[in-house]
């Protein structure tokens, strides 16, 4: 069904309307115009939104809509926007949906007929991937990793035969393990950019590759969110056996069947079935 986003309808209109990742000037006329003049705001975090609605002389109401409440949340709002209430959606920052809540609602509306309206605005993963030197015109968002380990290095697996600049979030916290895993999965000449605080006074970007950046997160406490840019370098590898076995046995012991994990860890190295399976049963026997 066709969408006319601007003609009148009997329903309301939810407008998508992105906020400022760290600098307050990034916020759009449209954007403040848009949150004057809609009926009700939902935003991920009523405190923290209301702080930027103040900042702009905003005086509108403000309902949460975050993960713990979508389930409930949702039909109320879906209700008020067929009521003929127009909606602003807006998350803590940067555009709504985009590794925050969102989603749910966007889908519901438009299920039940109601006009979806997104405003262009900052986004923390386009933002970096432009000044990151990183080829811009493939790119992969992958958005926040798995934060257990061996789901992802699984993840960072699967990611290996895509030929595209990779964009992930993550944390101070663990992004020195994450560079770890990329580098035991995407190898040692993989190109990497850290960007952290990104529009704000201390925004800074560290270019280099794989080792380079996990001395210089190990040698400069991490502070900020960061967005991680990986660019895998296709090079001529022959993997080890000790190698093919080993992510044969990760996918046994995740509970994948020997024959189906020969076949999987084959087609990701690119490697002939028949010889995988005779490197993982010569190297098992040999033990």
């Amino acid at each position: 069904m066709e969408q006319k986003s601007f003609q009148t309808s009997e329903y309301g209109k939810l407008y998508l309307v992105p906020t400022p990742i760290g600098n307050l000037d990034d916020m759009t006329i449209r954007a403040v115009s848009t949150l004057k003049e809609v009926d009700l705001i939902a935003a991920e975090d009523t405190r923290h939104s209301g702080i930027l609605l103040q900042h702009f002389q905003i005086k509108k109401d403000l309902i949460s809509l975050h993960e713990h409440n979508y389930a409930q949340r949702v039909p109320e709002l879906v209700d008020k926007l067929k009521k003929g209430l127009n909606i602003a959606q807006i998350s803590d920052a940067g555009m709504p949906s985009i590794s925050d809540p969102g989603h749910e609602l966007v889908l519901a509306a438009i299920q039940n007929g109601v006009d979806v309206i997104s405003l262009p605005g900052p986004s923390a993963g386009i933002t970096a991937l432009i000044a990151s030197g990183l080829p811009a015109d493939k790119f992969t968002f992958i958005g926040f990793l798995s934060k257990k380990d061996s789901e992802q290095k699984k993840q960072l697996e699967e990611l290996m035969p895509l030929d595209s600049t990779l964009i992930f979030y993550e944390s101070p916290f663990r992004v020195g393990k994450t560079l770890e895993n990329v580098r035991a999965i995407f190898g040692e000449k993989t190109k990497v950019v850290l960007a952290r605080e990104l529009t704000k006074k201390f925004e800074s970007y560290y270019r280099g590759d794989i080792t380079q950046a996990l001395n210089f997160i190990k040698s400069n406490r991490p502070r900020g969110e960061f967005v991680l840019l990986i660019k895998k370098i296709h090079e001529a590898i022959v993997p080890s056996d000790e190698l093919i076995v080993d992510l044969i046995d990760e996918r046994i012991a995740s509970g994948t069947k020997p024959i189906d994990a020969i076949k999987a860890v084959a087609k990701l190295l690119g490697l002939i079935r028949a010889d995988v399976y005779k490197i993982y049963h010569k190297e098992k026997n040999d033990v």
